[in-house]
């Protein structure tokens, strides 16, 4: 995978020293340090990727505590052959049902939440297939924080498919021949993993 712009780093490099002083600082000029730190982060960010300043730095405010990496889910779900994917309202493509873990659920409930909501199936998740930093895997865009992005395999145990206010479209499809994919969500060569992942359940959850 190509490797991300290096002024991305330290944009978010910039952005967690100063989430992490304006948590710990006391004193009123450091403080004010640390609030200009944040809003250079944002500048940068915004003149590097072209999201409107006002946007980015609303983002980084919201933040408080010590700066983490955010974790997102994504579920494989394979019958016959066939993977499960479902076209995002947002940019028309295709992903495996998955997105940002909540609060006061676990991993695993999260990601059978996510298949329930944007695909209408219910599923159990059975395996913990893939824990990759977003970073090393070819994200097509720029994106402010460090993702986590865990991948589980899981088995239908009902419903019936039914889009949602997210998804567009839900449907099966053979992994040679796989419609235009969501990039910053999954990419070709995680279906791959989950598909040898399904065929041989024995396998160790891969990770960077």
């Amino acid at each position: 995978m190509d490797e991300e712009p290096r002024w991305l780093t330290w944009v978010r490099e910039l952005q967690a020293m100063a989430q992490t002083g304006l948590t710990f600082a006391r004193d009123p000029y450091d403080l004010e340090r640390y609030r200009r730190l944040r809003a250079m982060a944002a500048e940068m960010l915004a003149a590097g990727s072209g999201t409107p300043l006002e946007r980015i730095a609303a983002l980084f405010e919201q933040d408080l505590g010590y700066p983490t990496p955010k974790v997102d889910v994504r579920g494989a779900v394979i019958q016959g052959g066939r993977i499960l994917l479902v076209r995002e309202v947002g940019d028309g493509r295709w992903t495996l049902p998955g997105g940002w873990a909540d609060v006061n659920q676990s991993a695993a409930q999260c990601v059978e939440r996510e298949i329930l909501e944007e695909s209408g199936f219910r599923a159990r998740a059975v395996k913990l297939a893939g824990v990759w930093d977003s970073r090393r895997q070819g994200a097509d865009r720029p994106h402010p924080y460090t993702i986590y992005k865990l991948f589980f395999i899981c088995e239908l145990t009902g419903g019936a498919a039914r889009p949602s206010v997210e998804t567009s479209e839900v449907d099966f499809f053979a992994p040679d021949n796989l419609p235009p994919l969501s990039l910053g969500r999954v990419n070709a060569a995680q279906i791959a993993r989950m598909v040898a992942h399904e065929r041989d359940r024995s396998l160790a959850a891969d990770f960077d």
